[in-house]
C-alpha cells in the first residue's frame, strides 16, 4: 500500500496528543489549564477530523488488497479492484489537505483589520483611485459578510486624501493582509483633455486589530486632544467637540478618529488604532527581517514600486508578486477580488509547504 508514511506519523502523533489532552480535560480543575487544553483541541480539531477519515481510507485499502490476495471469485475481485482504484484516487488530495492544515498559522489571521489608504504619486488621479479601491473593498466585504467602520476620512475636491477604516468579520486578516503595498493604476484621468494614459499610485497598509492584552498602554503616556469634527455627519458632528486625537508620547505616534457620534466612541476607536500601530512598531523591533513593516507594506509610493497594477485601457489587472494577470478589471473593481486573493493564499501555502518537507 502506497501512502506518505512520514505525513501519517506526524499527524498520528498530533492526533494521539490531542486524545491525551481530552482525557486530561476530564480530570483537571485548573482554569488556566482548561483554557490552554481547549485551545489546543480547537486548533487541531480540523486536522484530527481529516486524519480519522484518511486513516479509515487506508484501512479500506488494506481490506481491498487482502481480498485481491485471497479471493477466488472473479466478481468479488473485480468489485474490490474497482473500490481500491477509487479510494487510491482520493488519497493524494487528502494528503495535500493534511499538509495544508499542518502549515504554521499566522496568529493574526482570524482578526479584524484596520486599513489605511493614501494617495501617493499622481495628484488628483491618485486620490480618485483611493476612493475607487475603497469602494472595491466595500463591495468585497459585503460579499464576505464583513462590516466596514470608517475611522477617519479626509476628502478632497477629487477623491480621498486619507481614509482609515476597520473591517469586522470572520478571518478578515487572512485575506486582506495581501492588500498591503503600492497599488498602481494606469488610465486616462477625468481631468485629461488629450486622452493620454497616466500612471498613478496609492498606498495601502493593513494592520491586524490588536487586543488590549497584547499591547498595554500607560494612560500617563497619552496626550488626548478633542476637537470639532468636520465633513459628513450632519449638524451633530459640527456642533460638538466629538473628534479625538491621541498622541503616544514615548513613540510620537498620533492617531485620530472623528467618524463616531460621540467623544467616548471616537476615543475607544482611536485606542484600537493606537494599539494596532504600537503592535506594528513593537513587532518591527522584535523582528530584524521586517524591521520596518510599514515600509515593507507600502514602500515610498513611487510608480516603480508596486504589488498590483490596474490597467483600465486593457481591462487588465496584474499582481506582480505571483505573476497573475486577469483580463477582467471591470469585474475586479466591483468587488470580485476572490480569484486574486485565493491565488495569493495558495502561493503562501506553497512557500510554507516547501519548508515543511512532509
Amino acid at each position: 500500500m502506497e501512502y506518505n508514511k512520514r505525513l501519517y506519523d506526524t499527524v498520528n502523533g498530533i492526533f494521539n496528543r490531542i486524545k491525551e489532552f481530552e482525557k486530561e480535560l476530564e480530570t483537571t480543575t485548573d482554569v488556566n489549564k482548561i483554557r490552554t487544553l481547549n485551545k489546543q483541541i480547537k486548533d487541531n480539531e480540523e486536522v484530527c477530523s481529516l486524519f480519522v477519515k484518511y486513516r479509515q481510507k487506508l484501512d479500506e485499502i488494506k481490506q481491498c488488497e487482502l481480498i485481491l490476495e485471497n479471493e477466488k471469485d472473479n466478481e468479488l475481485i473485480n468489485a474490490a479492484q474497482e473500490e481500491l482504484n477509487n479510494i487510491k484516487s482520493e488519497i493524494p488530495q487528502m494528503e495535500e489537505n493534511l499538509r495544508i492544515l499542518l502549515l504554521p498559522k499566522d496568529e493574526n489571521d482570524t482578526k479584524n483589520v484596520i486599513i489605511e489608504m493614501r494617495p501617493a504619486a499622481g495628484g488628483d488621479e491618485s486620490s480618485i483611485f483611493v476612493s475607487d479601491l475603497f469602494e472595491c473593498y466595500q463591495k468585497y466585504s459585503d460579499m464576505q459578510g464583513w462590516k466596514i467602520q470608517v475611522l477617519s476620512l479626509t476628502q478632497k475636491a477629487f477623491g480621498i486624501d486619507f481614509i482609515s477604516f476597520k473591517i469586522i468579520g470572520k478571518d478578515v486578516y487572512s485575506k486582506m493582509k495581501f492588500e498591503s503595498g503600492v497599488h498602481r493604476v494606469q488610465r486616462v484621468p477625468m481631468t485629461e483633455s488629450k486622452g493620454r494614459v497616466h500612471t498613478s499610485t496609492i498606498t495601502v497598509a493593513v494592520l491586524p486589530e490588536v487586543d488590549e492584552i497584547q499591547v498595554v498602554i500607560n494612560p500617563s503616556d497619552l496626550r488626548i486632544d478633542t476637537y470639532r469634527s468636520g465633513g459628513a455627519g450632519g449638524q451633530h458632528v459640527n456642533r460638538t467637540d466629538s473628534a479625538v486625537r491621541l498622541t503616544h508620547l514615548p513613540t510620537g505616534i498620533v492617531v485620530a478618529c472623528q467618524e463616531g457620534r460621540s467623544q467616548i466612541e471616537n476615543r475607544e476607536t482611536a485606542m484600537q488604532l493606537l494599539r494596532a500601530k504600537l503592535w506594528e512598531k513593537y513587532n518591527n523591533e522584535q523582528h530584524d527581517a521586517i524591521s520596518n513593516l510599514r515600509k515593507d507594506q507600502v514602500g515610498s509610493g513611487e510608480r516603480s514600486e508596486k504589488i498590483r497594477t490596474y490597467n483600465y485601457p486593457q481591462n487588465r489587472v496584474t499582481d506582480h508578486r505571483i505573476g497573475l494577470t486577469l483580463n477582467k478589471l471591470d469585474q475586479i473593481m466591483i468587488g470580485n477580488l476572490e480569484e486574486i486573493i485565493s491565488a495569493l493564499i495558495a502561493n503562501e501555502q506553497l512557500e510554507k509547504m516547501k519548508e515543511l518537507e512532509i
